[in-house]
């Protein structure tokens, strides 16, 4: 399995706006052939020491069957439709992509 932590840093002010737009694409993601789980979250504050917040940045949990399921998926045309939405909202997108250990 391959599990992704996909940061998506939005522009001040434009979570609501992100969050819709993938919302909107969840149920097509989430029917791809070797997706197992696709989750949007946001931080919360808990006050434990060694966490971090960011307002700014939407974290996409991901699981997929393999390396290849999440290539498909990175050039699916829901995909390619999804980032031309947010374009102007979005400052970055970084990515942790991981295997078990």
């Amino acid at each position: 399995m391959i599990h992704v932590l996909a940061s998506i840093h939005v522009k001040q002010g434009k979570q609501a706006q992100a969050l819709a737009a993938i919302h909107g694409n969840l149920a097509a993601v989430r029917a791809e052939a070797g997706c197992i789980q696709y989750t949007p979250a946001v931080d919360i504050d808990t006050g434990m020491p060694a966490q971090e917040t960011d307002d700014l940045i939407i974290t996409m949990i991901e699981t997929w069957e393999d390396l290849s399921a999440l290539k498909a998926h990175s050039t699916a045309p829901h995909m390619l439709m999804y980032r031309e939405s947010v374009k102007d909202i979005v400052e970055k997108v970084t990515l942790k992509v991981l295997e078990d250990a």
